[in-house]
């Protein structure tokens, strides 16, 4: 059985700087949160226009990502 895609969006400053991210943890930062995704599933990233990008990801990756984040943040909802 296949879980639905996940897409998860990414805003980018003038500078390069990632301005905001979806479901980022608490005990990240925007800037960190996307290089975490991106050392984990850079080949998964689409840049698009106007400073924007996405990460498409499979519904199982996604939940993989999630366990790893929520055992090292003690703030996670």
């Amino acid at each position: 059985m296949h879980s639905r895609p996940v897409i998860l969006h990414v805003r980018f400053g003038s500078d390069g700087q990632v301005m905001e991210i979806a479901e980022r943890p608490k005990h990240m930062s925007a800037q960190q949160w996307f290089s975490f995704l991106w050392g984990k599933a850079g080949d998964k990233f689409q840049a698009l226009s106007g400073g924007r990008g996405i990460f498409r990801l499979s519904g199982e990756f996604w939940e993989e990502i999630k366990k790893e984040t929520s055992s090292h943040g003690q703030n996670d909802g």
